[in-house]
């Protein structure tokens, strides 16, 4: 899919370095999500952020206990378009 996740990597407090498969790249700082609460409560400790990984079928970025983020959030984030969700 176009906005599928390939890589990503930790770098400094909430901010990520992310590839997509269509070859973007950036970085996302998603501080403000530690501040969101619900699911997104354990982001506030930061040890629970940094095990962020790409989840091998879906292609987005997930945390333990099936946290995610949409991959187009995360496209839009670093491409500052906005985008249509795919479905």
């Amino acid at each position: 899919m176009y906005y599928d996740l390939e890589e990503v990597k930790y770098k400094h407090g909430y901010i990520l370095e992310v590839a997509f498969v269509d070859g973007t790249k950036g970085e996302v700082n998603l501080e403000e999500y530690s501040k969101k609460g619900g699911v997104f409560s354990s982001f506030t400790n930061i040890e629970f952020f940094k095990k962020v990984f790409v989840h091998p079928e879906l292609k987005v970025l997930t945390w333990p206990n099936e946290i995610d983020i949409a991959p187009e959030t995360i496209y839009s984030m670093v491409t500052n378009r906005l985008v249509n969700k795919v479905i």
